[in-house]
């Protein structure tokens, strides 16, 4: 019978102290790198080599820098350049760095009935889009995504969410219940290569435009400033960071492949 209470009493003491020796960071996220599997095969290796568990938390980059904002979380991996630099300037993050680069492209019917196709660059083939009316549909969620999309449309000189009329739709939603919405609406959209190549429902859907510069999609990494958020596991989260910027981990981004393709290139300095 004292045997048995003194184990007891080890359990209730150990049980917490267990809890409290669990080293884990949570990674506010832009949803592209979830969805594409990339994290399912970076982590495990940085894992396995730290004992540090990543928990990412996936949503659209406006949502993941509000997040941060709130201190909810200890790095930061987006792809929304200007709202990045601002979120370091006001003080929430402790430097900027570049991880890595894929890009955009414009998906339509694989019949491409307004031809887009032809078109020079990505704000030509917007232009296109408008003048047919043929339809377009959104995020409309502040993600990364979207923020590329609207500066393409301005850069085009066009303002859709004021007078495109019924021809532009705003879905609201991440990249795959966009890419749904569009593909039953025989519609166009804006998309990262990386969700559409891992995209299972692509339908007669194909993409219609790529390769223009302004559609390059530069990713950083940032760790949420301790001095602002006090509750930031600042030391594992710059070690995540470190690794990643490594040439492991850099290595690791370039050898992830979707159907035989690469869809990250390493762009740490």
């Amino acid at each position: 019978m004292i045997l048995r209470v003194l184990l007891l009493l080890t359990l209730v003491v150990l049980a917490p102290l267990a809890q409290a020796s669990e080293r884990f960071i949570v990674v506010q996220s832009t949803t592209s790198t979830e969805n594409s599997g990339l994290y399912g095969w970076l982590l495990p290796q940085f894992t396995a080599e730290s004992g540090i568990e990543v928990r990412v938390v996936a949503v659209g980059t406006g949502q993941a820098l509000r997040n941060a904002r709130n201190g909810d979380g200890d790095v930061l991996i987006v792809h929304a350049r200007a709202a990045e630099d601002a979120f370091v300037a006001d003080g929430h993050g402790v430097k900027r760095h570049d991880l890595m680069v894929n890009d955009f492209v414009i998906v339509g019917p694989g019949a491409d009935p307004v031809g887009l196709g032809e078109s020079p660059g990505a704000t030509a083939a917007l232009k296109r889009i408008a003048d047919t009316g043929a339809k377009f549909v959104s995020r409309g969620d502040d993600s990364g995504t979207h923020k590329k999309e609207l500066a393409l449309w301005r850069a085009a000189g066009l303002d859709p969410t004021g007078d495109g009329g019924e021809w532009y739709r705003e879905s609201g939603s991440g990249m795959g219940a966009t890419l749904n919405i569009a593909i039953g609406m025989d519609a166009h959209t804006l998309t990262d290569r990386a969700t559409w190549v891992s995209f299972g429902n692509k339908g007669d859907h194909a993409i219609l435009v790529e390769g223009d510069p302004a559609l390059q999609n530069p990713y950083g990494v940032i760790l949420v400033n301790p001095e602002v958020h006090p509750g930031v596991r600042a030391s594992d989260g710059q070690i995540f960071i470190d690794w990643l910027l490594s040439p492991t981990g850099q290595a690791a981004i370039a050898a992830f492949r979707v159907n035989g393709q690469q869809l990250f290139f390493p762009s740490a300095r």
